[in-house]
């Protein structure tokens, strides 16, 4: 089997320099060994001979068209921006439903081509695009639970026999501390309960995690879910582990489990959605006012319709590990509306709920009324810095204690 061009190619410019270097007989030996290796007639080996060693002069390719223009790029970054600030691999298969919803609302006006050319954009585009806008988005911060010890004899530890995680209303729960690095007096903290299945997420900011808030909290979003929660699996927080939320349980008949004590990853699907639910919204500073807390849940309630009818979700469905090698597969990305609608053991009558509902959400909309009560939950938190400290009170006086006073100023005179 002979070379390759390339081959070729690579053999000629390894022995240039030598034949050029070389006398007449050398010269005609190095012209054999290259014939016989290549192929070539002696006269074609000899002109490779003296073109390989011959500086090329390289133009720089131009530059291939844009194949999107800037009318539908500035589209992409809208929706990117209604969408909380998406992957690639997250918005690129939802842009097909997104966009019509946004051009029924007026929100993006763009020509039925230039539609069709924003739907076909491909993942690593989107991400390539939006490279430098994503650069500008970073959030540092800290987390502070602490494990409790109440009932654990009578609160299972879950395991993945326990649970039937492909049914809806198998739900994780956390609490996210709102206290701005600063954990000691009272402060907020948002209860973010999320199914597994579907990746359906209520938030609920309580006053301090007090048994009888969150409780109230888990009762209020239990109310919402668009399917029943049949099991609910915690951290070991004393926040979860009591009679409260146990008594609670039972008297719905969900089955209550926590996790390994010290073990996060057991609360997995929750713990993300504290980060891309909880702190890119209202970030980590300290939220302690009645004004503070409701804002908040006035936050979450809007939240919810973008998180649950529009943000898509990815589900791992392959983990494989080679040593230290891990290889993971994910599904394609869909919002949780979409897979509450596609299982089948959700009620027709959910379901009609969440079809009525999805049409009447400008998702643009929403996502503005959010940046309005985050600046204005910003406001409040930046004022409370900013006001001067108030000076100290005067100690009260009493009679007797004004009298000995008097006393005292009498003997000394």
């Amino acid at each position: 089997m002979g070379l390759s061009p390339r081959q070729r190619q690579a053999v000629t410019k390894t022995i240039a320099t030598r034949y050029k270097r070389s006398d007449k007989t050398g010269k005609g030996r190095i012209l054999d060994e290259l014939c016989a290796t290549t192929g070539w007639h002696r006269n074609h080996a000899r002109k490779a001979l003296a073109t390989a060693l011959r500086p090329k002069i390289v133009k720089p390719r131009e530059p291939r068209k844009p194949l999107y223009s800037s009318e539908i790029i500035a589209a992409l970054r809208f929706c990117w921006a209604v969408l909380g600030a998406a992957s690639g691999k997250r918005l690129g298969p939802t842009l097909s439903e997104l966009v019509p919803v946004l051009r029924h609302f007026n929100e993006l006006d763009i020509t039925d081509g230039q539609a069709a050319m924003l739907i076909r954009i491909s993942p690593a585009t989107i991400d390539r695009r939006l490279a430098a806008d994503r650069a500008k988005m970073a959030l540092r911060g800290r987390s502070h639970t602490k494990p409790g010890s109440l009932l654990k004899s009578q609160i299972p530890i879950r395991t993945w026999a326990d649970w039937d995680d492909a049914r809806p209303g198998f739900v994780e729960i956390d609490l996210v501390g709102h206290e701005g690095g600063n954990a000691t007096g009272e402060h907020a903290y948002t209860l973010t309960v999320t199914d597994i299945a579907t990746g359906w997420t209520e938030n609920r900011s309580v006053r301090n995690k007090a048994r009888k808030w969150v409780v109230a909290a888990m009762d209020d979003i239990a109310r919402i879910m668009p399917f029943p929660i049949i099991g609910v699996d915690s951290d070991n927080g004393s926040e979860f582990i009591n009679h409260h939320l146990l008594a609670w349980c039972e008297a719905r008949e969900i089955t209550f489990t926590r996790g390994r004590p010290n073990v996060s990853n057991d609360g997995a699907h929750v713990e993300q959605k504290n980060w891309a639910v909880v702190r890119t919204i209202v970030g980590y500073h300290r939220y302690d006012t009645p004004a503070e807390l409701l804002l908040l849940n006035e936050i979450w309630a809007l939240q919810s319709l973008l998180t649950n009818y529009f943000y898509p979700q990815q589900k791992l469905i392959l983990k494989v590990r080679d040593g230290a090698k891990v290889t993971k597969k994910y599904d394609t990305a869909t919002t949780p509306y979409a897979r509450t609608k596609t299982d089948d053991t959700v009620g027709a009558e959910d379901k009609a709920i969440l079809d009525d509902t999805y049409p009447t959400i400008n998702p643009a909309a929403v996502q503005r009324q959010i940046q309005a009560l985050t600046d204005k939950l910003l406001k409040i938190t930046t004022s409370k810095r900013a006001a001067p400290p108030k000076p100290p009170a005067e100690p009260r006086t009493t009679r007797a204690s004004r009298n000995e006073s008097t006393n005292q100023i009498t003997r000394a005179s």
